[in-house]
């Protein structure tokens, strides 16, 4: 990390020398060639059929470079630091990518495509301005099988006076819920509420960053701290009463006893919700193909819904799934006004035209976050629609990726193996705090 902050340094340096490029178009120029460099080699491809289609209805070539698997950020310095290949429009991947080049980001609060984005809080901003717009969404949460909790809610002797799911909107509403089902499960017929926690290590990805979010998302929040800055070095773990509320929760309504989630992956949690011995599992959109494609699938596509994470924290109530993405639009700050308006025009173009949101739909498969897109032109596999139906909620605010700043693998690693402990009964709670805020600290010095 040091040596690669070391070559953006001098890289950057290097454009004084070589003079900078922003005043080499004049701001009436037409407009002919954007550059762009993509992040994703596996739909390179893709993005070559959209400039062909772009260059025979603007005229307008766009030139898509993309940097090989794991090579983006060197390949972005390398291309910044020559004015010939200086993409007009790149990508960041969150707060922490804005921090290394926010020099180059344009403010984009005025383009048509951020106009159009259907949760603004999705986009990387600094005092109100936001630099970065996010172009693919995914979402994860809590997702529930509605015939089994509609099969709850019909009971006579149920506990509970809630009648439906939409009811069920804080953690004391579902902790009610779940416990009651596990009371009924015979009734209900299945082995538990929730899907077994998947503890194996490689598997659990799902605890110790996923749900790890809500709690850092939180205290991130609360305390008004900077996503861009080193305030994002240390944490209190401010909210870990909240994440043990809601881990406690599946681990105690499960299918299986806490004692066996070492055992457990995430396919044999996706494989107990397809084949309905359990009603709920948290995961994300991407999991209703795992689900479809269980041999004996039992559940029906509109029976597939999705509830936000509740943990107890104070105005819930407002809380959507956690949204977010690592994928960043941004326009090149230093080029002239005529080409960033270009890079403005197409993006905007990819998201608002005909042809354009046929190529994001059909062939790129992007959950597109937003409003430009008719029903018949958004994604139709059922947890994808879910997503995009609690980002439209009025009065819902999506729970950002603010795992995106989580220090290192190594920490995600040790707060996985903590929780097993935990699980298993040979670490307590406190412990596993104290080992967070720990690693937290000493893993973020070891990244810089």
């Amino acid at each position: 990390m040091k040596s690669l902050r070391k070559a953006l340094t001098v890289a950057l340096a290097s454009l004084v020398v070589i003079g900078m490029f922003a005043g080499c178009a004049k701001k009436d120029e037409e407009v002919k060639v954007i550059r762009y460099l993509n992040f994703k080699p596996e739909i390179a491809d893709i993005y070559e059929e959209i400039s062909k289609a772009y260059e025979a209805e603007t005229g307008i070539k766009v030139i898509v470079d993309t940097a090989a698997n794991n090579t983006y950020e060197q390949t972005l310095i390398s291309k910044m630091a020559n004015k010939e290949e200086a993409p007009t429009l790149f990508q960041i991947n969150g707060p922490r990518g804005y921090n290394n080049w926010k020099d180059y980001c344009a403010d984009l609060t005025g383009t048509e495509l951020y106009a159009h984005l259907s949760d603004k809080s999705l986009a990387v901003t600094v005092d109100g301005k936001a630099y970065g717009i996010p172009y693919v969404v995914e979402g994860y949460g809590i997702i529930y099988n509605k015939a089994i909790t509609d099969k709850y809610f019909a009971l006579p002797n149920k506990a509970t006076s809630y009648t439906s799911m939409e009811e069920v909107n804080n953690y004391a509403a579902l902790k009610a819920v779940v416990e009651d089902m596990q009371a009924n499960k015979e009734a209900l017929g299945i082995e538990g509420v929730f899907a077994s926690t998947s503890l194996k290590a490689g598997e659990d990805w799902r605890w110790q960053t996923h749900l790890a979010n809500l709690p850092v998302y939180y205290e991130f929040k609360t305390n008004n701290v900077d996503l861009t800055s080193d305030q994002t070095k240390t944490i209190t773990f401010q909210y870990s009463d909240n994440f043990k509320n809601i881990f406690d929760l599946y681990l105690n309504n499960s299918t299986i006893e806490p004692s066996k989630t070492g055992t457990k992956t995430v396919n044999d949690s996706m494989a107990e919700f397809a084949l309905e011995k359990c009603a709920m599992v948290q995961n994300g959109n991407w999991a209703w193909g795992q689900v479809a494609g269980v041999d004996g699938n039992k559940v029906l596509a509109e029976n597939v819904k999705y509830l936000p994470i509740y943990t107890g924290v104070e105005g819930e109530e407002s809380q959507g799934l956690c949204t977010g993405t690592e994928n960043f639009f941004c326009i090149n700050a230093k080029a002239s006004e005529a080409e960033q308006k270009a890079a403005a025009d197409f993006i905007y173009w990819l998201y608002s035209s005909t042809t354009g949101k046929d190529f994001v739909t059909n062939k790129l498969g992007f959950i597109a976050p937003f409003d430009t897109f008719e029903e018949n032109e958004k994604p139709t596999d059922p947890l994808a629609k879910e997503v995009l139906n609690w980002m439209s909620k009025d009065g819902v605010t999506s729970v950002a990726w603010n795992f995106t700043l989580f220090p290192s693998q190594t920490f995600k690693d040790n707060f996985g193996s903590a929780l097993l402990q935990y699980a298993q009964g040979t670490k307590t709670w406190e412990e596993v705090k104290t080992q967070v805020v720990n690693d937290w600290a000493s893993e973020s010095v070891a990244a810089e």
